[in-house]
């Protein structure tokens, strides 16, 4: 049963956080429309899409991705508050327990909680998308890679290779193609390079050597200067924005996970994360709650701006937790999940004790 308590709560958490989510989305876009002022008034894209399609899904992204953070900064500004008017001691000496002050935070938590998960599943990802779009198409180039030592499987059993690859000019440097059979390398050609002609479809490879292995232990060599070819290959299968991930739904993202693993991509983890996250993320609010009312529950000398030091001092070692975790799973072979979930584990136990700690 909702009490006139728990809507007096309930009503301040999420007014609060609503009026802060638009306040940070407002500072984000001028900050971005200054940074981008010069992009956006020689592009060609008419001013309602720059709106719509543009700034309009910068503020769903832009949201989503500080609204844990913006829920522990509300949740420390409110109850503080509560605290430095006594409210919070005066519900104590009149019988209501720590757990039941609890309550309507945690009703506005679940509420918080199940809208982000929406957003991050369903929402976010096609958000992401329209703007992707608007940034290729107006904005910035389709592709970019920062990956040395490529590796694709392009077809069943065959495997291209660049050292560096150049969305920009299309082409590579040391490229190698293998033909395997049951374990065996059976073909290989080694280059100096490969490029991609668009007009007719092919790869043109320079500097070329080819080497067959029969079964007998035989071999036969072959130099070719320059030749043009007809692979399996799609440039963008080696150009890849990191942004296009966050806007494939859920399905879509684990079927490029699939895909990337076979082909032997080095950022799966990567890629995992971002998966993951969109889980992981929500649930912080519930651990972040805990933690914020436990701080701020407490009536100090230094008022409410202490309790905001020490919200802001704490998130920001989360976000340290979390990206040291992240590094991990992408450089030392970390399990994605261990690394997203583990910020979350050792954030709950500080809350717990944080909690067990409280004036109660």
């Amino acid at each position: 049963m909702i009490t006139i308590l728990d809507r007096y709560i309930i009503r301040k958490f999420l007014g609060t956080f609503f009026f802060m989510i638009i306040a940070f989305v407002v500072i984000a876009v001028v900050f971005d429309v200054s940074e981008n002022i010069d992009d956006l008034v020689m592009t060609t894209a008419p001013w309602y899409k720059i709106i719509t399609h543009y700034y309009l899904n910068f503020a769903f992204h832009f949201a989503n991705l500080l609204s844990s953070f913006i829920v522990f900064l509300t949740i420390i500004w409110i109850t503080s508050k509560l605290a430095q008017r006594s409210e919070i001691v005066a519900m104590l000496s009149g019988g209501i327990s720590y757990n039941r002050i609890l309550r309507p935070y945690f009703i506005s938590a679940f509420i918080l909680v199940c809208l982000s998960l929406f957003l991050n599943h369903y929402v976010v990802p096609r958000t992401n998308r329209t703007k992707y779009d608007f940034e290729v198409q107006y904005l910035k180039g389709a592709h970019t890679v920062q990956d040395q030592n490529i590796h694709r499987e392009i077809e069943p059993g065959t495997i291209a290779y660049f050292y560096k690859f150049n969305p920009g000019t299309m082409s590579g440097s040391n490229f190698s193609l293998e033909k395997w059979d049951r374990g065996r390398l059976t073909w290989k050609l080694l280059s100096s390079g490969a490029t991609f002609v668009p007009e007719t479809g092919r790869w043109s490879i320079s500097q070329a050597t080819i080497r067959e292995f029969h079964p007998d232990g035989s071999e036969t060599l072959i130099r070719k200067a320059q030749f043009d070819t007809i692979l399996n290959l799609d440039v963008e299968d080696f150009g890849l924005r990191s942004e296009i991930v966050s806007s494939m739904g859920w399905s879509e993202l684990n079927a490029f996970i699939e895909d990337q693993r076979l082909s032997g991509s080095g950022r799966v983890a990567q890629f995992e994360i971002e998966k993951y996250n969109r889980t992981a993320g929500p649930f912080a609010i519930f651990i972040l709650t805990i933690i914020a009312v436990s701080i701020a529950s407490r009536k100090s000398r230094g008022g409410t701006g202490l309790h905001l030091l020490v919200a802001v001092v704490i998130g920001f070692v989360f976000v340290f937790v979390s990206r040291l975790t992240a590094v991990s799973a992408m450089n030392l072979g970390f399990a994605a999940w261990i690394a997203v979930w583990v910020p979350n584990v050792i954030f709950l136990l500080v809350g717990l004790w944080l909690f067990s700690r409280a004036q109660k």
